[in-house]
């Protein structure tokens, strides 16, 4: 019997050893999609203790904390934070066999070289152990970063963001690159018309523009994309139901423009042609620019309306979604495609039942002028867990090119989440060995060290051609 976590982890075989610490290991981590803090990254924030830097914003823990009948205080509410993590230690034996205790145990191990397990007896030790070591300046923000190898992370951020901390961390010269992503995905939600006017005043500010017309939102939005570029910017994405890919035409869309803006009420036909619009508009402004562009479907957001009241969104009311993504999607990158503005797209799906479509979308528009142009991307938010990672990385390998995989991200907003790399480094791994020893692949250490090696590496620098230090 093996050691819970030990060494060997994951790794099953004598070759997935040798391909996970001869090739994987010690490859750096570039994330290029999260949610961290780019103040905290720039200012190189030091946590009060282990609650602050490992329970704030984790909507993973939260849910898994009210699903064992712990009380809202105790995630999101007015309780300290050792009473907070006490909650949370007791609810970690619950969660074996949810990617939530690996995670845990892999986080304290790596970051903080705890192996005991953590439960309510364990959780003071622990707590106040970690709790001292993120107290010091070798446990700051970038320092955690280090630890973790990590060498670039690209942030998320709103068109309205004046990206301060980018542009600080740019002149900085830091060794690890924090690079911006457009996401504007609230440009374009004009479901709630009393928020999108709101936003379009916000917008008017930031961009120096007076914005009375569709034309005008085009410019000032335009002026932010621009913005964007100039400060690092090379990739947009975009969370979504589905992809938008309804006909319309100048007229129509400025007419659903001018509606919003008089205050009119607007179907939810006319709400998808706009947004149609608009996705239109965003792929092209990239193409442009060369950008990168990716796309999340699929998750079905907010669904409890009393907690998204009281909460807020992003706080772990949010599941799969079952959406009809195959015909919309076609459209939408053929539109592209066919006026030859189609740039480089990675497609990441929520319900594991849309990976054969994904991973034979991208084939469809694949035309050999870049490796990999169009990317099904990594298993994401409820399928980065051991089998959501295995079936991507399969349905990828039977209808694509697992070789040409840009690989993990975390899409964390925790900076302790970075072993979910090691995590999927360890899977790839033990999958290629395990071929390998049954002769479905061939023995040859060079050839799959450098698959292994493009994949959690090489894949990705070239891909979005990162401009690295050292």
């Amino acid at each position: 019997m093996k050691a819970f976590l030990d060494d060997n982890f994951l790794l099953s075989t004598a070759t997935a050893q040798k391909l996970y610490y001869q090739f994987a290991a010690s490859m750096p981590i570039i994330d290029y999609h999260c949610h961290l803090s780019p103040q905290d990254i720039c200012e190189d924030r030091i946590f009060n203790n282990l609650t602050e830097a490992w329970l704030y914003g984790d909507h993973y823990k939260w849910r898994a904390m009210r699903t064992n009948g712990v009380d809202e205080s105790y995630c999101t509410g007015q309780r300290t934070d050792f009473e907070k993590f006490e909650k949370w230690a007791e609810t970690v034996p619950y969660t074996l066999r949810n990617p939530l205790y690996h995670w845990t145990h892999l986080e304290l191990q790596r970051y903080f070289g705890v192996k005991e397990l953590l439960n309510p007896a364990s959780a003071k030790r622990i707590y106040d152990h970690c709790s001292a070591l993120l107290n010091t300046p070798e446990y700051s923000v970038r320092n955690l970063l280090r630890k973790m190898n990590v060498q670039l992370v690209c942030t998320t951020d709103d068109p309205l963001d004046n990206l301060e901390y980018h542009v600080r961390m740019r002149k900085e010269k830091a060794d690890i690159q924090m690079i911006p992503a457009f996401r504007p995905d609230k440009a374009m939600e004009i479901s709630n018309p009393a928020s999108f006017r709101a936003y379009i005043s916000q917008l008017s500010i930031v961009s120096g523009t007076e914005i009375n017309h569709f034309n005008a939102y085009l410019q000032a939005l335009k002026r932010r994309h621009d913005y964007f570029h100039e400060n690092g910017c090379r990739l947009s994405d975009h969370g979504l139901e589905e992809i938008y890919a309804e006909d319309h035409d100048e007229k129509m869309v400025t007419d659903i423009f001018e509606k919003v803006l008089n205050g009119d009420s607007i179907s939810l036909n006319e709400t998808r042609k706009f947004k149609s619009a608009m996705l239109l508009h965003f792929a092209e402004w990239d193409h442009e620019k060369g950008w990168v562009q990716q796309f999340h479907l699929g998750a079905l957001r907010n669904n409890n309306s009393r907690m998204m009241q009281q909460l807020g969104a992003d706080t772990g009311w949010d599941s799969i979604g079952v959406f009809d993504h195959g015909r919309s999607l076609s459209r939408f990158l053929d539109k592209l495609d066919t006026s030859n503005k189609l740039t480089k797209t990675i497609l990441y799906n929520l319900n594991p039942s849309d990976n054969e479509v994904m991973a034979t979308m991208i084939g469809n528009f694949n035309d050999g002028s870049v490796a990999g142009k169009i990317q099904f991307g990594s298993a994401w938010w409820f399928l980065d867990q051991k089998d959501g990672m295995i079936r991507q990385i399969n349905a990828l390998s039977n209808m694509g090119l697992l070789s040409r995989f840009v690989g993990m991200l975390t899409d964390s907003r925790s900076f302790l989440s970075f072993p979910r790399h090691e995590y999927f480094r360890r899977i790839l791994c033990d999958m290629l060995g395990k071929e390998v020893e049954d002769g479905e692949l061939p023995a040859d250490m060079e050839l799959l060290g450098k698959m292994v090696q493009d994949i959690c590496y090489q894949n990705n620098v070239d891909y979005f051609g990162w401009k690295l230090e050292g």
